[in-house]
């Protein structure tokens, strides 16, 4: 059908998002067209809970857009269900990976398939002021500190009578503590947990507890007032430090508005525990007739520079190496702290594994109980332990 190419084509595109997103990339989806006048874009976008809503019966009726944003929690089930093509035949042909690196790519593989293509990356760290670390005593955080570290530095914030932070979010922080161990928190098939040794558990949750019992991190009911982050300890002068992904520190600058600064996680086996997680990927749907095309849009996405001054990693910190540095010239200082951070974390990380499994959602939430009802005091971190492990592990078995 070699004539039918020269013809007029036409994708449809599905994205989700608010207004700057949906703004700025109709206006790369036009730089697109005017470079290819023979390719017609139809945008679909909505917001998150609209748009999985909206993507379902479509995959039901094999009626998908032919571009794909895909997200890390859905992408098994998608291709699972044989609902995306493996993209691993438009590597290094319609898609350019000259200067994206393997640890980047490999997070859209699903068994031996490459399912999503990775389109910006962040990982997790402590974003902190350090007029308030000043305030505590220390003048800066040890470049390479341990969890010996933190539980000491947090006494001193604890003697200032603040807080040195607001604690972590249990799946992402849990499973860091995991890797550095070797383990990670689920198996690679997906059917169990992965970790055996319900020590790690204990040790990991019993030192949040003894934070929060010390003052060092809020109460749950403290945090549950919390209105956003504006209301966040580190905004009021009331605390350190946060814990959380890479593309949350500028946000959080924002409403500080004062010099923040990024430290990674505690160690040791710091560079076992770090992985760049994907923000988002684009995956192409098996019932596309256009897949080469839909391929050669994804490259463009992901390398051209003058694409990329109008994305400046609002999808995450680009994956090539080439538009990170030309776009440094162009960002804000914030956003420039989290592209340096993610050129230190690229160096100093592993391979993430395999996306979350089915049922990761229900695994999330029913940890997200147990760690509050273990910083309360009602449940010792070994009876939750033996609990998660139970409840999760018949949760995964269904996969």
């Amino acid at each position: 059908d070699g004539g039918k190419e020269d013809g007029p084509i036409t994708l449809r595109m599905a994205w989700w998002g608010d207004q700057p997103r949906h703004d700025y990339t109709l206006k790369v989806i036009d730089m697109y067209q005017k470079k290819n006048p023979n390719v017609k874009i139809e945008p679909e976008y909505a917001s998150w809970d609209d748009y999985w809503q909206k993507l379902a019966p479509q995959a039901a009726a094999n009626e998908l857009p032919d571009i794909i944003q895909m997200d890390a929690s859905y992408i098994t089930q998608y291709a699972k269900k044989h609902q995306i093509a493996d993209l691993t035949p438009y590597l290094g042909k319609q898609i350019d990976t000259t200067n994206i690196e393997d640890s980047i790519l490999s997070s859209g593989k699903i068994g031996d398939g490459l399912f999503g293509f990775n389109l910006g990356v962040n990982a997790v760290g402590f974003h902190y002021d350090p007029a308030m670390l000043k305030k505590i005593g220390i003048d800066s955080l040890p470049e390479e500190w341990t969890w010996d570290d933190y539980m000491d530095i947090s006494k001193k914030a604890v003697d200032a009578g603040i807080y040195f932070d607001t604690g972590m979010q249990p799946d992402v922080f849990f499973n860091y503590y995991l890797r550095t161990h070797g383990k990670r928190l689920y198996a690679e098939d997906g059917k169990r947990l992965g970790y055996d040794d319900d020590q790690l558990f204990v040790d990991f949750f019993s030192m949040l507890a003894e934070q929060v019992k010390k003052k060092a991190a809020p109460t749950p009911d403290y945090l549950a007032q919390l209105s956003g982050i504006e209301d966040d300890p580190v905004v009021k002068q009331q605390g350190v430090g946060i814990w959380q992904w890479s593309n949350q520190f500028v946000g959080l600058q924002q409403v500080a508005n004062r010099p923040l600064e990024m430290q990674p996680m505690p160690g040791p086996n710091v560079e076992k525990g770090l992985y760049l997680k994907p923000s988002m990927y684009f995956s192409i749907s098996q019932n596309s007739e256009r897949k080469e095309e839909a391929a050669k849009f994804i490259s463009f996405f992901v390398n051209d520079l003058e694409a990329n001054k109008l994305i400046l990693g609002e999808r995450g910190v680009p994956v090539s190496s080439q538009v990170r540095e030309a776009l440094k010239s162009e960002l804000s200082e914030p956003q420039a702290k989290v592209f340096d951070y993610i050129d230190w974390v690229e160096q100093h990380s592993s391979p993430m594994g395999p996306p979350d499994p089915a049922g990761a959602g229900e695994i999330i939430e029913l940890l997200d109980n147990l760690a509050e009802q273990i910083m309360y005091g009602k449940l010792s971190p070994k009876d939750a332990a033996a609990k998660f492990r139970s409840e999760a592990n018949s949760i995964l078995s269904q996969n």
